[in-house]
């Protein structure tokens, strides 16, 4: 069953079993848990970036010790669940203390850069549909109106100014993107960015797509996982880095 199908079931389930005082919970982890899936997909590296699998563990300890007729319907996440049991210390949940943890696939990043993102990739949408709209008439069309090089460039270009202006000083390194037959390099720490090898050094991950679907995750209409794991997005590097930041482009703008 899929993300979406579960969490369809937590909301219809606890609403039919409510007067019953049965509940229905969601549990999300925070960040990246070490399994077998996660070693499989991101290898053994991956793990010092991880935390083990106890936090759910006890996290799911303290949704069942809850009374049923009062918790129930929630989208509860791992350390949040704990934080208000109490818990203060989480460095005993890591695989490796001390290192940044990886977040998960399936949740939001909080950052305010993915409705600048979403902005600059709705009017590449919108000039894709308007290029197709004059081909079915018989018009000409020209490669940048379906999302070509000059949509990409005004992406880049806003992350890039995102970055100038708010910058995260988590984020390290140059990111490569292999968009379409072409490369696109993004230094996250300083904003600059552009068309091209990276002007230095060796980046840290490089993030391969198509055009269409670097459209779609840039705006947030198709999940980074989802597009890893259907082999529409190629990572090569840091596994764990390069979902981080894919994943802090994709998300909407919370405000």
């Amino acid at each position: 069953m899929a993300k979406y199908g579960m969490s369809m079931c937590v909301l219809g389930m606890s609403a039919e079993f409510r007067d019953e005082g049965l509940a229905v919970n969601a549990l999300w982890p925070r960040t990246a848990v070490w399994t077998a899936a996660m070693e499989m997909m991101t290898g053994d590296e991956s793990s010092k970036k991880c935390r083990k699998p106890e936090i759910c563990a006890d996290a799911f300890y303290a949704i069942v010790t809850q009374d049923s007729r009062k918790f129930t319907g929630n989208f509860c996440i791992d350390d949040k669940v704990l934080a208000d049991a109490g818990i203060t210390d989480f460095e005993q949940y890591a695989v490796e203390p001390g290192q940044e943890l990886m977040p998960d696939f399936f949740l939001d990043a909080a950052d305010g850069m993915g409705g600048i993102i979403r902005e600059q990739s709705d009017k590449a949408f919108a000039a894709k549909a308007r290029a197709e709209n004059a081909a079915s008439k018989g018009k000409p069309q020209s490669h940048s109106a379906v999302g070509g090089g000059e949509n990409h460039a005004a992406i880049f270009d806003a992350i890039g100014q995102h970055i100038k202006a708010k910058p995260d000083p988590k984020l390290k390194g140059t990111y490569v993107f292999q968009v379409g037959g072409k490369s696109w390099f993004l230094n996250v720490e300083n904003g600059d960015q552009g068309e091209g090898e990276a002007p230095s050094g060796k980046p840290i991950a490089t993030l391969s797509m198509n055009d269409a679907d670097f459209l779609e995750i840039f705006s947030g209409k198709l999940q980074s996982a989802t597009a890893y794991m259907s082999g529409r997005l190629k990572i090569k590097g840091d596994m764990g880095a390069a979902m981080k930041l894919d994943k802090l482009l994709a998300q909407k703008n919370k405000k």
